[in-house]
């Protein structure tokens, strides 16, 4: 079995915590917390980045055809996932907190609404969109995979000399 640091917490408060740090981590790009915290966080977000990776591209075309109210046929061209990529999709999303996109200070209620309606979990469509084909790309072109995030240590906090660390997505 593996080891993993306990943390000096509970099985269920450091799956919380550990869960909450990765989601703050894909969301803002960067966190500050302690060495130990970090190099736990780096595992769990290095395994989400993998599967995001190889999964990024991995979509379906699918043509719909269906009677309007008219009675008229219509036909759809949709972009789906691919079942491999749904699959990968759902395993994130099972461990990521759903941390909704937040309302810009000049932003009235009804442009907020226009502008999330088609993205549900924003931070899982982040992974997706951004940070896969960005890193599909540099794993191509330099021939490595992982390797996606970078501890910069920053000291000891002042209150209990704990080493503290930035933690960040390359």
């Amino acid at each position: 079995m593996a080891y993993q640091r306990k943390l000096g917490r509970t099985a269920d408060q450091r799956k919380a915590l550990l869960r909450g740090l990765v989601t703050n981590l894909f969301k803002y790009g960067k966190i500050e917390t302690t060495e130990a915290k970090a190099k736990e966080v780096r595992r769990i977000a290095e395994r989400l980045i993998t599967l995001a990776v190889k999964e990024c591209d991995n979509t379906v075309t699918v043509t719909k055809e269906f009677h309007n109210d008219k009675g008229q046929l219509v036909t759809l061209e949709c972009v789906n996932d691919a079942p491999s990529k749904l699959h990968a999709r759902r395993m994130i999303m099972a461990y990521l907190y759903n941390i909704p996109e937040e309302k810009l200070a000049d932003e009235n209620k009804a442009e907020y609404k226009e502008r999330t309606k088609d993205v549900k979990y924003p931070v899982v469509e982040k992974l997706f969109r951004e940070y896969g084909p960005k890193f599909k790309a540099r794993n191509a072109e330099k021939n490595v995979s992982g390797g996606y995030t970078r501890i910069y240590k920053l000291g000891p906090r002042r209150g209990d000399a704990a080493e503290m660390v930035i933690l960040e997505i390359i």
